[in-house]
């Protein structure tokens, strides 16, 4: 199953702690979204918008069992259409928290997203957008 990541389970070695080993990684993006870092990330429609992710092929049972966790149950699919940095386009599906679910700040969580995101290459507007979603710049 293809699945747009584009908080903590970006990062392989967190998916690995779960069991999880994807087959396919492609770094992309998706138009007409922002980032929200509340208690954990979601995105939310936003005209002119843009969220960094990867995109990852893992198990139907392996999304199950990673959604159904505690912290991430609330989460839903939707379907989406990822623009690949190769300039390819690839569909997915992205667990999204609806929006009165989201609540509270997590300054760890921002912070470890933040590392991924640099260690994933991603833009430094788009670090820059993760900075001010999750923590002041001091």
């Amino acid at each position: 199953m293809r699945i747009f990541f584009y908080g903590l389970f970006m990062d392989e070695r967190l998916l690995a702690t779960k069991s999880i080993t994807p087959t396919s990684k492609v770094i992309g993006y998706l138009d007409g979204f922002d980032l929200r870092v509340g208690e954990r990330a979601t995105l939310f429609r936003q005209p002119g918008g843009r969220a960094y992710g990867v995109v990852m092929d893992i198990l139907p049972g392996e999304v199950s069992d990673l959604y159904s966790e505690d912290s991430v149950a609330d989460y839903l699919p939707e379907p989406v259409t990822v623009e690949a940095l190769d300039g390819s386009r690839l569909d997915a599906a992205c667990y999204n928290l609806p929006p009165n679910k989201v609540t509270g700040t997590n300054k760890a969580y921002a912070k470890s997203l933040h590392e991924v995101a640099v260690r994933l290459g991603f833009p430094d507007s788009y670090l820059d957008q993760i900075r001010q979603t999750g923590w002041p710049i001091a």
